[in-house]
């Protein structure tokens, strides 16, 4: 039964709280003190959410209807009404309810599920330092493509270039966001193309002369510091996965039985295996007494709910004397692509698979995540007994080794 002026008003006190419904998610709970709070619950994206929508009688059954009606066109028209709340509270000015600042943080909100802690860190400090100073306050639909040009340039001209295009591909998402959420009919950056100079493409530092390999490897095996780190070390060039995967690897995607890790790789979104050598699975039953209750394979100094840090694996190459300039965590990637095809001879196509690389077959479609998982399989052990040979300073392939180059692909 709905409710009436009233009902809310004789509502008394009883000995715990107690919910007074309306209808359509509107409800209010009478407090033990005798104070009432208007709630309404809604659905999105398949979560139950709550809002409170203030006391009665400041907040008249009225006046609480007409804000249940405006949250849920709200959601009807894909917006949470509660991350619109949270940005609306962060912009210190209201006067334009479709600011480009209120709706980016809205978006940022929304995705902040999505994405590791640091990735949503740099964003979130990509828009407060270089975009929202000059168009934050402005209407989303009144901004231009010469504005936001000019908020790039700012950024190019100091020298981010790379900086720079990072923007524009953030700028880019929130209007697809306001466009998605109705508060916005075209995206301005799609006028944009070839405003900004091209980023020189960087290459990882890397190591991948076979002798260099082997000098590295034993400088891994004698290392010194944290045994986290050293065995993170040890993995790494077993794996060749991207340093974040390497570092937030988890052990409920890692199967010891059937010598596979599989996960979702970070740069392609797309489900990925890693099938683990011998050696591999060694390195992580070594490791499993010390970390294997927790959630991180190598987790953090701080507490087993956080994974190492990113600079780990880089700090650990200062303290072995190798500078920026000769190695990187990525560098093992570089090394496996060099050495797997030059050495080991196994197809591009294999080892890109191996790589996490978006890879297609000659009508155009992607391969799925178990294409070529034998071959992988073999490659990945090939892989790991001929690293052995190297740290013992032999460039020779590995016993048994059958190289795979002349099968169709």
């Amino acid at each position: 039964m709905s409710l009436t002026d009233t009902r809310c008003k004789g509502a008394k006190s009883q000995e715990k709280d107690y919910k007074m419904s309306d209808e359509k998610g509107l409800y209010m709970i009478v407090k033990i003190t005798g104070a009432k709070w208007w709630r309404f619950d809604y659905s999105f994206d398949g979560k139950r959410k709550t809002l409170s929508l203030g006391t009665y009688p400041d907040i008249s059954l009225k006046i609480a209807r007409e804000r249940r009606d405006e949250y849920r066109r709200m959601v009807a028209t894909g917006i949470d009404p509660s991350a619109n709340r949270k940005a609306s509270k962060l912009v210190e000015s209201i006067e334009v309810k479709d600011s480009f600042k209120l709706i980016a943080l809205e978006w940022l909100n929304v995705k902040k599920s999505e994405w590791v802690s640091s990735h949503y860190s740099k964003i979130e400090a990509r828009l407060q330092r270089d975009i929202f100073p000059w168009i934050g306050d402005k209407s989303i639909i009144e901004i231009k493509p010469i504005e936001i040009l000019n908020v790039l340039k700012r950024i190019q001209d100091r020298g981010s270039l790379e900086t720079a295009h990072r923007a524009k591909s953030d700028i880019s998402q929130i209007f697809r966001y306001a466009i998605q959420t109705d508060r916005a009919q075209n995206n301005p950056t799609i006028h944009l193309g070839g405003a900004l100079k091209t980023p020189k493409e960087k290459h990882m530092a890397s190591i991948v002369e076979p002798a260099q390999v082997g000098e590295l490897l034993r400088q891994i095996e004698s290392y010194e510091g944290t045994f986290i780190v050293r065995c993170a070390l040890q993995l790494a060039p077993l794996v060749f996965v991207r340093p974040g995967e390497l570092r937030q690897a988890q052990w409920k995607d890692i199967n010891l039985e059937t010598a596979e890790w599989r996960f979702k790789a970070s740069k392609t979104h797309q489900d990925h295996i890693v099938p683990l050598s011998k050696q591999a699975v060694e390195i992580l039953k070594a490791i499993q007494p010390y970390s294997g209750h927790g959630l991180y394979v190598f987790p953090g100094l701080r507490g087993d709910d956080r994974p190492m840090s990113n600079n780990a694996i880089l700090s650990a190459f200062r303290r072995m004397g190798i500078e920026k300039e000769e190695m990187s965590g990525h560098g093992f990637r570089a090394m496996a692509r060099t050495l797997l095809a030059e050495r080991l001879r196994f197809p591009d196509g294999i080892i890109e698979h191996q790589l996490a690389h978006q890879v297609r077959d000659v009508h155009g479609r992607a391969y799925n995540r178990t294409s070529f998982l034998n071959d992988r399989k073999i490659m990945m052990q090939d892989w790991a007994n001929y690293l052995d040979n190297l740290r013992k300073g032999e460039d020779v392939l590995p016993d048994g080794f059958t190289p795979l180059h002349s099968m169709q692909y």
